[in-house]
């Protein structure tokens, strides 16, 4: 799985919007400088988390963005369906589309076991739990594994 510079954007954006609070909107000029994030994109992905439902926006003086529903109840998987689409696809096909045959054929189970444990991590876990350092004790195991951070 990859994660396009489009969704980690996305899920930048989205953490400072969860860090300013509910009732602050925040200027995408705001949120570009403080992720280093190129503005004009920054706009597009707006628009699309604003479209989705994700983000409300407002005009003038006071004007930004900000999230349309509590941060606790958005997941980081909800942010990068918005911007990306699926979460693991094969080839651009969803696992289960997808058929095999011959020795190939048990590849369709552990690409559906790879979506599964994607979709468990960035599914279950918030903007606010991200945007508070406060990562589930699971997926906090996972990244204290040396062998996460190594590249074979």
């Amino acid at each position: 799985m990859r994660i396009s510079a489009k969704a980690d954007y996305a899920v930048r954006a989205a953490l400072e919007l969860a860090a300013a609070g509910e009732d602050i909107s925040v200027k995408a000029e705001v949120i570009a400088g403080a992720q280093g994030i190129p503005h004009k994109f920054l706009e597009g992905i707006l628009g699309d988390l604003r479209r989705s439902g994700l983000v409300s926006s407002q005009r003038g003086g006071n004007g930004g963005y900000r999230l349309a529903r509590p941060a606790d109840t958005i997941s980081i998987a909800e942010v990068i369906r918005v911007v990306d689409g699926p979460l693991v696809s094969v080839r651009g096909v969803r696992p289960p589309e997808l058929s095999y045959c011959g020795p190939a054929e048990s590849l369709l189970p552990l690409w559906i076991a790879v979506r599964a444990n994607v979709r468990k991590i960035l599914g279950e876990v918030t903007l606010a739990e991200v945007a508070a350092a406060r990562l589930p004790g699971d997926v906090l195991g996972l990244a204290e594994d040396p062998e996460a951070w190594t590249n074979p």
